[in-house]
Formats: structure tokens, sequence, C-alpha cells
């Protein structure tokens, strides 16, 4: 149970650390077009600080380093 316990949790942190990269790259796209004030960049934000904080409580209980960027 541990094996597939350990293999679905890297499987979530894989998903969310790459969420975290697509929110940024669109809101990257967006700020580049001068779309910092639109709906779909707030969105974007929210998402990013969802996952962001995610990744803070993985880091918080060692589960991932420190220096993920």
């Amino acid at each position: 149970m541990d094996e597939k316990r350990l293999e679905n949790f890297e499987k979530m942190l894989g998903a969310v650390q790459k969420e975290y990269e697509d929110a940024v790259a669109k809101m990257d796209e967006l700020k580049a077009k001068g779309r910092v004030k639109s709906a779909t960049y707030h969105q974007l934000m929210g998402r990013k600080m969802m996952y962001q904080n995610m990744l803070s409580l993985y880091e918080l209980y060692d589960l991932i380093p420190a220096d993920r960027s």
C-alpha cells in the first residue's frame, strides 16, 4: 500500500507543479499583452496562489526541496 500511496503522491505533485507552471506562463502571456486587469488574469492569479500554497506546504513538511524554482 505504501508504494501505491507514494506513486499517487508523485502523480499529484507533478500535476500541481505543472498547473502552477501553466498558470505562470499564461499570466506572463497576458501581461505581455497588457491584459493584467482582465478577468482571466485574475482567475489565473487565484489558481497560481492556490498551487503556490500547496507547494509551500509540501516544502514545509520536507516533501520537496525548498529550492524548487
